[in-house]
């Protein structure tokens, strides 16, 4: 299983390091009436330890994030309900995740499209209404070569139909976190990396949110350090590597929502409350 001491920012930190040295998250969620799927995955990215996040949302998730979130940053659409425009200096950003709560009109395909075409090479994380446009375009699948994507059953089955998970990484040369009861990691030309922590109490809304926000974390801060210590051999085009980060998401997840499940039992567990027990 993979561990937090396997990557040195995590296991400890330098005493005169300061809030750059732990990555710059960008999210790209929210819309009209579906902000909260924003406030989960930002509030996780955050608590999973990136040093700064900046959220790009809609005009009418402004107040909501600020007030929900006050640690983050707001980049603002262009729209006041959807994601319609491409955040400034895509390049400044360690690490890129898109998805939460998004919606899938015509302008935020258009606006996700060109994201994909204009993003830095790595460190991306693809979730929720991200991958259900993805679908609805089959011939831009490869604008993701290289992500990290994380759908569920239902998400899994619009992209890829019944094809077997690792056939469509080697393929596709993605990332897939198949998310189950046991949740398995896949990479291209890679043994899949099976997780054993969670429980039935995480089968809520707003959980897979949780899931990008600490994945969006974590690479954030594994890029950020990698570029300051280069004896650290962390490559994050190296689909292997990408891999493990996206198994100690899962596996971090897991385990915050046994801890919920543990206060308050499986049937209370809330996708908040997943948030409020991650520990690292």
């Amino acid at each position: 299983m993979v561990s937090i001491n396997d990557f040195p920012f995590l296991s400890s930190r330098d005493p005169e390091s300061y809030k750059g040295d732990y990555g710059h998250a960008l999210l790209v969620a929210g819309s009209y009436g579906k902000m909260g799927a924003a406030v989960l995955a930002a509030r996780a990215c955050l608590r999973a330890g990136a040093g700064l996040l900046t959220v790009h949302t809609p005009r009418c998730g402004v107040e909501i994030l600020q007030t929900a979130v006050p640690e983050a940053m707001i980049s603002i659409d262009e729209d006041r309900h959807c994601f319609s425009s491409l955040p400034a200096q895509l390049e400044r950003y360690d690490a890129i995740a898109v998805g939460p709560g998004l919606g899938t009109g015509d302008a935020t395909q258009n606006a996700l499209l060109n994201l994909l075409r204009h993003r830095p090479a790595g460190s991306l994380v693809l979730d929720a209404d991200a991958l259900n446009i993805l679908a609805q375009h089959p011939e831009s699948l490869h604008l993701a070569s290289g992500a990290v994507i994380t759908p569920h059953k239902m998400e899994y089955r619009r992209l890829f139909g019944d094809a077997e998970p690792q056939q469509m990484a080697d393929l596709h040369n993605l990332v897939i976190v198949g998310k189950a009861h046991r949740t398995q990691v896949f990479a291209p030309h890679s043994k899949p990396i099976a997780n054993a922590t969670g429980n039935a109490g995480m089968a809520t809304a707003g959980s897979g949110d949780v899931l990008t926000g600490i994945a969006l974390g974590l690479t954030a801060q594994a890029v950020a350090y990698t570029e300051r210590h280069k004896d650290f051999e962390f490559n994050i085009n190296e689909p292997a590597m990408v891999q493990q980060i996206a198994a100690l998401a899962v596996r971090l997840h897991g385990e915050a929502g046994d801890r919920a499940a543990a206060q308050r039992m499986q049937p209370s567990v809330i996708a908040s409350d997943i948030v409020d027990a991650i520990l690292l």
